[in-house]
């Protein structure tokens, strides 16, 4: 089992109320799974999913990434799991504007110490896997929204990591667009990386193996899809 969560709680204190995001959630998912979480705005869903890509905390429960207990570890340890496992896609891109898609991809390799000959290869490299080698030196306000999705996605991919986690990928674009950007989501999973997709629409979701519901804090349903 790659990602295991048992009673996962979280809440956020504002002022003097509290606001339970998450309320009890146990979720696996084994390596090489396409997975969506699905749910309405509010349901909890990019909570969990934050918790699941080590950018936040549980208040309460246990979290396992290939074994490693999570939720114990200091945030040094954090940001290694983060720089060493799991890639991000987000649905607003996170890219940094005064740098070209190439410098953009290489950034994890640089903080991952990688020499600058091996990730300059590695960046290009990606890029042209996502179809934008041609786009390598323009900066991302020089790009279409699906061309900067396909940069962040080869960002994404740079430290080669276990899992690929995307808070709703296509919902700064338009649907030709996206249709795209979930083929490579697609073609990732086939190449044998762990997806998680985090999304609202169900045609979105409906490209992978299983969905996972929330409401309101709390998993209500599962469906699962033949190939």
């Amino acid at each position: 089992m790659l990602i295991e969560v048992q009673g996962l709680h979280k809440v956020y204190v504002l002022g003097k109320v509290k606001v339970h995001a998450l309320r009890g959630v146990d979720l696996s998912i084994d390596r090489g799974e396409y997975v969506s979480i699905m749910g309405p705005s509010g349901s909890g869903k990019s909570t969990l999913m934050h918790i699941i890509g080590c950018l936040d905390r549980p208040t309460e429960g246990r979290y396992l990434l290939d074994g490693i207990p999570v939720h114990t570890l200091t945030e040094p340890e954090l940001a290694d799991i983060r720089k060493n496992k799991i890639g991000f896609v987000f649905q607003s891109f996170n890219l940094l504007p005064r740098i070209t898609a190439l410098e953009n991809v290489e950034l994890p390799m640089v903080y991952a110490g990688t020499k600058y000959r091996e990730r300059r290869r590695r960046a290009m490299e990606l890029l042209e896997q996502v179809g934008l080698g041609d786009r390598a030196f323009h900066r991302p306000t020089e790009l279409s929204g699906g061309e900067a999705q396909r940069v962040a996605i080869a960002r994404a991919l740079a430290n080669d990591p276990e899992v690929i986690l995307a808070d709703e990928p296509t919902g700064n674009l338009d649907s030709a667009t996206g249709e795209e950007i979930l083929e490579l989501f697609d073609r990732l999973h086939e190449g044998g990386k762990t997806v998680v997709l985090v999304t609202h629409d169900r045609h979105v979701a409906r490209r992978t193996e299983r969905i996972v519901y929330l409401k309101d804090g709390r998993i209500v349903g599962r469906e699962e899809f033949e190939d």
